[in-house]
């Protein structure tokens, strides 16, 4: 297995699915699974993510994207394995990759708030949006900064002691990003960061950092364990505040009777 995976390309192994692996190797998707371990890896998503990184550094998006068209071919049963594969591998990496006590952290920091605010850029703010409707769903107070440059000015105004930001931030820090949280630090706001690659860089920022692993190849969308992150942040703030969530979506439901839906 191992000579295996040394003589394949960064590509290759982007591309391969734990079944082709053992299939490669003349073993199985579990032998495939104990070797990465062995190895130092939590499991194959482990290991795609750290090629990942230098491989979409030196290779263009139009390469990287003219040569996913190539490998998955014109049989379309192929690509929905593939992307399926995928999609699985990314969730299961964010299952593996956070910890409980981080998420028990972060739901008490968001049961808490008296708001929480949500900021992603570009494809993060698919799971910002995401997160701030179904908080305010569940009958917890929060918004989505859709601003950025200087009209975010506007909107941290509005920050304060009490309340909670969740801020969606995949591989780079952009100035919005850093202002931010800054501003959550000087206004005594609790800072949780849900991210790829930035836990490291930024960690002494936030309170809680949550994993969303990156994909390695672009053909899930780079929202995914964004959105799984929100989703279990949005059921275990309602767990901890059952009666409210309970009463909001009673609320809801009465106010979509009265707009006919």
């Amino acid at each position: 297995m191992c000579r295996l995976l040394t003589s394949y390309t960064s590509a290759q192994i982007l591309y391969a699915s734990a079944q082709e692996l053992g299939s490669a190797s003349g073993t199985s998707n579990a032998s495939v699974i104990r070797t990465l371990r062995r190895l130092g890896y939590e499991g194959l998503p482990a290991l795609k993510q750290e090629i990942a990184a230098p491989f979409t550094s030196v290779v263009a998006p139009e390469v990287r994207l003219r040569d996913r068209i190539d490998r998955m071919g014109g049989d379309f049963t192929e690509i929905w394995d593939r992307v399926t594969d995928e999609a699985r591998e990314r969730v299961e990496h964010v299952r593996t990759a956070g910890s409980a006590e981080d998420l028990k952290r972060a739901v008490k920091l968001l049961a808490d708030a008296r708001e929480t605010a949500t900021y992603g850029v570009g494809a993060s703010r698919i799971a910002a949006e995401h997160l701030a409707l179904r908080l305010n769903r569940i009958g917890a107070r929060a918004r989505h900064l859709d601003t950025d440059g200087f009209r975010l000015a506007d909107d941290l105004l509005r920050l304060d002691r009490g309340d909670a930001v969740v801020v969606f931030a995949p591989g780079r820090v952009l100035p919005e990003v850093e202002v931010l949280l800054e501003r959550a630090r000087q206004v005594g706001a609790a800072a949780v960061l849900v991210t790829d690659e930035l836990a490291d860089e930024l960690s002494d920022r936030v309170d809680v950092v949550l994993p969303a692993p990156h994909t390695p190849t672009g053909m899930t969308a780079e929202a995914l364990t964004g959105i799984v992150v929100a989703d279990a942040l949005v059921q275990s703030v309602a767990t901890v505040g059952a009666d409210r969530a309970v009463a909001s979506s009673h609320e809801l439901t009465a106010l979509r009777n009265r707009l006919g839906y």
